[in-house]
């Protein structure tokens, strides 16, 4: 069955790539948790194993044996209606599973579930693995971000490869393209996979508005810092003043005043802060403030879609102004899998687009993802809006 094969074909090469975002890692690398919101390596790798065991293996093929009892409560991420799991904060202190271990897991796993899907042609099996493969780009960036944070806060700044770019410099000229008033429809219409989120295309109707073809540079968000932008409280909410101040914050994430010069901790090191490049690293509450302070607005997600085909995309996940909530009549999954976004909608802001990170194929102009607005540690950036 062609549709089997090209869904194996997938599954394999996904495996693979996700292995091979570690290759550069030291082993001493792969257990690191430096906050709640990273994880260490080889938890990702374990986690996105246990995901295709759990929802496919376990429940659909005949005589299988789970590879490790309780590896099931080590790698169980969020799915509260599957069982216990090792508290989120206590992944970084878990010596066992070796890493060894956990990739004798995965290929365990990926060699069983490709048997599985050799003598396979169920629909909603391949639904299943459809969404486990999507399931793991997203740790695959992650992985990526993650790793970052680990070695951008270790005081030796380790590179972790040569070829990574983070900053991609377009050459075209700024400009503002004019959306006129109207009713437009939002939401996926294809049959290509995309999330439960994405679906139940609806219209919305939007006032004229004028959105930039550009992100946010480097050189443009200086001139906030150097004007003050993060000591005027003018320009922030108020629970994002409160953040500023509690935390001290100053730059985007992973910016250090060397000499009176800016640098940039990259994959690739310690650099020089590329002023054309698209500035990343920062939260909803930044990208605010300095919305504030231009004197223009974020796009809401809806502005967003309906302009997207307007300008390139792709290098940032960009932050909108719109809270991250279901559209209607959106229905969650039955079981385990309706844990998957429904479960975060609230106190969350969409993001839109993509950045250096997402694996290729993995986003599309409906794409929703969504963070706390106080979080940065994932390529975010911004694009401005004019209202006419």
């Amino acid at each position: 069955m062609i549709i089997t094969d090209n869904l194996l074909t997938l599954f394999l090469k996904t495996r693979s790539d996700t292995e091979e975002i570690c290759a550069p890692l030291e082993i001493e690398d792969y257990v690191i948790q430096p906050i709640v919101d990273v994880s260490p390596p080889k938890w990702h790798l374990g986690h996105t194993t246990w995901f295709f065991e759990e929802f496919i293996l376990s429940k659909y093929a005949a005589n299988y044996q789970r590879f490790h009892p309780e590896y099931a409560f080590v790698f169980n991420s969020y799915y509260e209606s599957v069982g216990k799991r090792v508290v989120r904060t206590d992944r970084g202190n878990l010596s066992r599973p070796t890493v060894s271990q956990v990739y004798e897991y995965r290929d365990y796993i990926t060699s069983h579930l490709q048997a599985f899907l050799e003598d396979n042609e169920d629909e909603k099996i391949q639904e299943l693995v459809e969404i486990g493969i999507h399931h793991e780009k997203q740790h695959q960036e992650l992985l990526i971000t993650d790793i970052k944070y680990i070695l951008g806060n270790n005081p030796l700044l380790p590179k972790y490869n040569e070829t990574f770019t983070e900053n991609h410099t377009p050459d075209h000229p700024k400009k503002y393209i004019t959306i006129e008033e109207g009713v437009y429809d939002i939401g996926h219409k294809g049959i290509d996979f995309c999330y439960d989120n994405e679906l139940g295309v609806h219209k919305v109707y939007l006032e004229e508005y004028t959105i930039s073809n550009k992100l946010v540079s480097n050189k443009e968000y200086l001139s906030f810092i150097e004007d003050g932008g993060y000591d005027n409280s003018l320009f922030w909410h108020a629970e994002a003043w409160d953040w500023v101040r509690k935390e001290q914050i100053k730059t985007p994430l992973y910016w250090h005043l060397i000499e009176g010069h800016y640098h940039q901790y990259t994959l690739q090191g310690l650099k020089k802060v590329n002023l054309n490049a698209p500035v990343t690293h920062i939260s909803y509450y930044e990208a605010y403030a300095f919305s504030q302070w231009k004197g223009e607005r974020l796009p809401t997600e809806f502005e967003w879609e309906v302009a997207q085909s307007h300008f390139e995309w792709g290098h940032r996940w960009e932050w909108t102004e719109s809270a991250y909530a279901p559209y209607p009549n959106y229905k969650k999954a039955a079981g385990a899998l309706g844990e998957y976004n429904g479960k975060f909608m609230v106190n969350q802001k969409v993001l839109r687009g993509g950045s250096v990170a997402t694996p290729q194929h993995h986003t599309r102009p409906t794409y929703r993802n969504f963070f706390h607005p106080y979080l940065r540690w994932q390529f975010t950036g911004l694009r401005l809006v004019k209202d006419s």
